[in-house]
């Protein structure tokens, strides 16, 4: 390959690189076109360092417990190797996806649906001799299983529950004293005229000023 072409491609790729970053940063044309898109995108909008997994289970009247996905025929999996519904983070569809293998099999009366969501760290996913080359400890994965939703047979929803790394965080933001005392320190404080607390026995008893006397 000729040696222009290549210092063109990378003249080119750094250039497309500077003005992105520097139009991303300045919000200087950023949206005046949909190529703009290419350059200006974050590429790691939320990534998470844990890997989630959603299991779908059915609780029938006797107490057994049905796994609802993937179905009896099969899962459709539309990028490499993974179900579609591990890839729904919100829970939009997880009760359709629930429902329709309940539609095409035959089971017991069902009580609820119940939607659980495994959480591991992402560490835990590379192969193990990359394992034993980066860290000293045994790979030991700790998976966490968290009660997301819960459904009733016809779609209600019943309980809804914030995801395990949402919760914990918030949990460790509540339980830090010193976040908590930078944020009581802060509020703001609204000065109120005793005036405007008494009672006013006539219209004309309170010299009208301005509203933002009050």
């Amino acid at each position: 390959m000729p040696r222009w072409v290549v210092t063109t491609f990378i003249t080119c790729y750094l250039s497309a690189m500077g003005w992105g970053i520097v139009s991303h940063t300045l919000k200087i044309w950023n949206t005046v076109h949909p190529g703009m898109y290419f350059l200006v995108w974050d590429m790691f909008c939320g990534w998470s360092s844990h890997e989630i997994r959603f299991h779908l289970v059915a609780e029938g009247e006797s107490g057994a417990y049905y796994d609802l996905a993937p179905a009896p025929w099969g899962a459709f999996e539309p990028f490499s190797g993974l179900a579609r519904h591990h890839y729904d983070s919100l829970g939009n569809g997880l009760y359709r996806i629930a429902n329709n293998t309940l539609r095409h099999t035959d089971h017991e009366p069902i009580r609820r649906i119940l939607v659980f969501e495994e959480t591991w760290s992402k560490k835990y996913n590379v192969p193990d001799y990359l394992w034993a080359h980066r860290f000293e400890e045994p790979k030991d994965p700790h998976r966490y299983y968290w009660q997301f939703m819960e459904y009733t047979p016809d779609g209600q929803l019943v309980r809804a529950n914030p995801n395990f790394l949402s919760y914990h965080y918030s949990q460790a933001i509540s339980d830090n004293p010193r976040l908590i005392g930078e944020y009581q320190g802060d509020r703001a404080m609204y000065a109120v005229r005793p005036v405007a607390l008494g009672r006013r026995d006539t219209a004309s008893s309170v010299r009208p000023e301005s509203p933002a006397a009050y």
